[in-house]
């Protein structure tokens, strides 16, 4: 039986990342790379998976928490005879003076574990058993220089340890008896390693916590929301901060492969990967909270990945590499036996057409942020890539695409496509009156064809027996995707059909029948996979945003409140929630969730300033008496 997935916190070095479960196991960690082949994977395999481990004697509780501000986790047992505190920290080594561009911390492929007895008597072990390429290849630990040596071709992971690691089969195991004040270390190291690198004591791996600690914290002072919901946004923006690769600037979708959506079903993909749509919704809760930096890095991230300057931007990216084919690994079970377990993602190779609206807007936002003056290398071809997006969003406006959900079903006239088509126009003509180099005929055509556009979505994508905005022309079904186009602004806030799209996604799309009212679910129609899909956390506090935006400020504070409490115990979220059991579903931790957190947050507390904290809906009153 496999651990729930809300059991897991995060740890990483914007370079990769480690989940950590509830009983102090790391279940799943891929090195050097976000993307890198997995060489602890319990998490999809309970058998096959290979793991870091942590057992004592006589375990009472567990509990867990991020110290303040880092993304350094701190799990306390309590046992029969005593408690003990696991720190677990991937080292992050900043460079000084931080570069005008670049990685703001060089990663060390390392995980230090540091357990300290704070009361009476502790006693257990770890145990680190790899299972290198997603447990396709066997290696055999060997004692080295009083560290153990796991290692398989180009794979190998050093275990440093005191007391003393041995080696029990295929397993490297540390056993511990601590009293009170005293302190077990074991540190984990992919790859070579000359001597330990500093960490082949207590103190070096202390050193290491210390001086990752304080970049943590030092980027934390740099959030400029201070709102009421101060905990829950830094935790999403950390959160968001871990799924980056720095040395590229990529931003990945999540920080696993193959977790499951529906169970049963065959909806379990790879979100190692940079998604624009994701990438750049993430890029603008960055700047909405004062990290400007990181979005520069995104912006460095496609330079580099796209030379054309926007003429052939694609869908998605691996953050360093190409994208490898979708491919099964049929020898793993998959979390809870739901496979197969996918890697690779052949949406790859998809139309949809949504990206040119998202990557103009998170552009956009970025330069409004800067004044207009970004750095030359983001400036020197700036009309260029205007002019590149706008021409393929033009040539493609007319034309089906698979749209947001990544359907299987074929393309369709996606009305939420056709809204960030008209995003993209109307973001680049806001960005050229404040440039040089693009011509005014060229910012009014771009507004025809914008007003063009919007005129045909809002007639073609309205449908009277739903009296609702559908998810595309000619379509009866409904998409909460088009809650987007109204937070983009594609879709007018004080359009009365918006008020009534949003009450028939409410009725048709949420979760109220099982008791989950906030929950909504992306769609319901055939989509081309097996399996009833839970509900996806984005939609809720899209679902919350437009509640803000129509004043009704009460009930979306409400909603805001309960949907956060639906985090994990350390304020993550996966893909979706199962409305029938509250638990997490899909990959986790997942950006689009907690960019979605962020900016619902922001545009919460924008609506209590302009509207007040309005307890009733607006208009309820005068619906009462008419009916």
């Amino acid at each position: 039986m496999s651990k729930p997935i809300s059991d897991y916190a995060l740890v990483g070095d914007t370079h990769s990342c480690a989940l950590i479960a509830r009983d102090g196991s790391v279940d799943w960690l891929c090195w050097p790379r976000h993307d890198s082949p997995a060489l602890f994977l319990k998490l999809l395999d309970d058998d096959k998976g290979g793991s870091c481990a942590v057992a004592f004697a006589d375990l009472a509780s567990t509990t867990r928490r991020y110290r303040p501000d880092t993304n350094i986790l701190e799990t306390t047992f309590e046992t029969a005879t005593g408690r003990a505190r696991l720190i677990d920290v991937m080292p992050v080594n900043p460079p000084a003076p931080e570069p005008e561009e670049g990685p703001d911390g060089e990663g060390e492929s390392r995980l230090i574990r540091l357990l300290t007895c704070e009361e009476g008597t502790v006693r257990g072990r770890f145990t680190v058993r790899p299972t290198f390429d997603y447990a396709r290849r066997p290696c055999t630990p060997e004692t080295d220089a009083g560290s153990v040596l796991f290692e398989a071709g180009d794979w190998r992971l050093r275990v440093n340890a005191e007391p003393c690691p041995r080696i029990e089969g295929d397993t490297a195991e540390v056993a511990f008896t601590l009293a009170a004040g005293e302190t077990a270390y074991l540190v984990l190291t992919h790859g070579e390693d000359s001597e330990g690198a500093g960490i082949d004591d207590l103190a070096g791996a202390e050193r290491r916590i210390a001086a990752t600690e304080g970049y943590w914290r030092r980027w934390s002072d740099r959030c400029t929301y201070r709102g009421p919901y101060r905990e829950a946004v830094l935790r999403s923006a950390l959160c968001l901060k871990l799924l980056t690769y720095s040395p590229s600037g990529g931003i990945v979708a999540a920080a696993t492969a193959g977790l499951p959506e529906a169970v049963p079903g065959n909806r379990n993909f790879d979100y190692r990967f940079t998604w624009m749509r994701d990438a750049t919704f993430t890029v603008t809760a960055f700047v909405m909270l004062g990290y400007v930096r990181e979005a520069s890095e995104f912006l460095r991230f496609l330079r580099e990945r796209d030379p054309t300057y926007g003429r052939e931007t694609r869908l998605m990216y691996g953050v360093s590499d190409d994208i490898p084919p979708e491919e099964a690994l049929t020898h793993l079970a998959g979390w809870n036996g739901v496979g197969p377990v996918l890697i690779g993602n052949a949406a790859e190779g998809q139309d949809q057409h949504d990206i040119y609206g998202e990557l103009i807007r998170a552009l956009c936002v970025f330069l409004e942020a800067v004044d207009y003056d970004p750095p030359e290398k983001v400036n020197d071809r700036l009309p260029e890539v205007l002019h590149n997006l706008t021409a393929r969003a033009l040539e493609n406006r007319d034309e089906p695409d698979s749209g947001i959900w990544e359907l299987r079903t074929g393309p369709r006239q996606q009305v939420h496509t056709k809204a960030m088509i008209w995003v993209a126009l109307t973001d680049a003509a806001r960005i050229a009156r404040h440039i040089e180099g693009v011509p005014a005929q060229t910012i009014a055509g771009w507004e025809q064809a914008a007003a063009e556009i919007r005129a045909e979505y809002l007639d073609k994508g309205w449908s009277e027996a739903q009296n609702a905005f559908t998810g595309a022309y000619g379509s009866h079904h409904l998409d909460a995707a088009v809650l987007r186009a109204a937070l983009f602004g594609a879709i007018d806030a004080s359009d009365p059909r918006l008020r009534t799209t949003l009450a028939a996604i409410e009725r048709d799309l949420g979760a109220g029948h099982l008791g989950a009212g906030d929950l909504i679910y992306r769609y319901r129609m055939d989509d081309g996979f097996e399996g009833d899909e839970g509900a996806f956390t984005a939609c809720a506090f899209w679902r919350i945003g437009c509640l803000a935006l129509d004043g009704r400020t009460g009930e979306a504070k409400a909603a805001f409140e309960r949907m956060i409490a639906r985090g994990n115990d350390v304020g993550l979220f996966a893909e979706e929630i199962d409305p029938a059991t509250g638990e997490q579903r899909g990959n986790t931790p997942q950006g689009f969730s907690h960019m979605a957190l962020i900016n619902a947050a922001l545009r919460l507390d924008a609506s209590i300033d302009k509207y007040g904290l309005v307890a009733e809906d607006p208009v309820e009153p005068e619906r009462r008496a008419a009916e």
